[in-house]
């Protein structure tokens, strides 16, 4: 009991201290830690006025554009460019061997000397039958068969001819060429491959002449035209570009449910592009322009698979909404569900934002 009654002034003591030190700590510099209000910007969620729009993506290519194939089997013999060489039309490109055309090329233009030889006699014969036959000095019977001779061996002739350019345009087909000045933009093969019946060799561009190709649902097709200027925005750089619809598909039975449209675009000359560049296309559409509500797309906040965006609350405190989103248009992006017009929502915040913290809107 002795033992007891002592140490019961020693345990009152240490806490006593201990009262005295959390007594001596400054409350106010956590409070303050805790209330600091974080310097934010707010906009008032609004349906956009005027004309709205469609974006769609979509890649920037060639206007001229040719995969060169051939129509014959062989070895390839010799290959005369390389990735991103310049040429000019009739520029011999690849050669395939070709031994057998050459030797059938030359069987063909000895028929056609024959031929030709055949024809000159028949002719011939039939211009002084003419004059016999006009003089009444040759019967009926043999002008008939001279000029019938005369037929045959015309007939021949545009036979042997017509073999002969069969088989240089087989030779086209070994000896192929530019088909127009450009630039080689692929190569897949090299020497000594053989070359396939529609396998592709190489592909060709004409420099300087580009087109948008974008693909679009069938929701908004029917409110597209042609002639329809479009604003072109190159993802990479984020360059805007002026364009028109040039064409329209009118079948997606072979694109996967969406329609190709072709865009002409006005590119300035300092402006540098490069086939296969991603783009976004606006398309306008007065269908959109009163039918949603739209946010910056730099305003929401992703966690996971979820998406949101900071709100004002009545006590003038942040509060995370988490939204459902639709499209995008350019650097908004479609609010669903989550946000009715008219609310306010915070759009930059020069500090860290999380539920509950106090607000200082400027």
């Amino acid at each position: 009991m002795t033992i007891k009654s002592n140490m019961t002034p020693a345990w009152i003591a240490i806490l006593i201290i201990t009262g005295i030190i959390a007594s001596c700590s400054d409350p106010k510099s956590e409070d303050a830690s805790a209330t600091t209000a974080v310097d934010v910007q707010v906009e008032n969620s609004l349906k956009p006025e005027g004309s709205g729009y469609f974006s769609a993506s979509g890649q920037i290519e060639a206007d001229q554009l040719a995969h060169i194939s051939t129509r014959m089997m062989g070895y390839i013999t010799a290959v005369h460019v390389n990735i991103g060489d310049k040429v000019k039309k009739g520029q011999p490109l690849i050669d395939i061997n070709n031994t057998d055309l050459e030797a059938k090329k030359s069987q063909a233009m000895s028929g056609v000397k024959q031929a030709e030889s055949i024809f000159l006699n028949a002719q011939r014969d039939m211009e002084r039958y003419e004059v016999l036959y006009e003089q009444k000095s040759a019967s009926q019977k043999e002008f008939d068969d001279v000029q019938t001779q005369y037929n045959i061996a015309k007939a021949q002739l545009e036979s042997a001819r017509q073999g002969q350019r069969e088989v240089e345009a087989m030779l086209s087909y070994s000896n192929i060429s530019a088909p127009f000045n450009g630039v080689i933009t692929s190569k897949s093969v090299n020497l000594g491959d053989m070359a396939r019946p529609g396998q592709p060799l190489l592909s060709i561009e004409a420099p300087g002449n580009f087109v948008a190709i974008s693909m679009v649902p069938e929701s908004i097709i029917a409110h597209i035209h042609q002639q329809d200027s479009v604003k072109v925005i190159v993802k990479s750089n984020g360059t805007s570009l002026k364009g028109t619809i040039s064409e329209i598909s009118t079948s997606s039975q072979n694109s996967g449910g969406q329609y190709l449209v072709k865009i002409k675009l006005t590119i300035p000359k300092e402006i540098t592009l490069y086939s296969g560049m991603f783009i976004a296309v606006e398309f306008p559409s007065d269908q959109l322009s009163n039918s949603r509500i739209t946010v910056p797309k730099s305003a929401i906040v992703s966690k996971g698979e979820l998406q949101g965006i900071y709100t004002v609350s009545s006590s003038n405190t942040a509060l995370l909404r988490w939204l459902k989103l639709g499209r995008e248009y350019g650097d908004q992006i479609e609010v669903l569900s989550g946000l009715s017009e008219g609310e306010s929502y915070i759009v930059s915040a020069e500090g860290k934002l999380f539920n509950g913290v106090k607000l200082n809107i400027k």
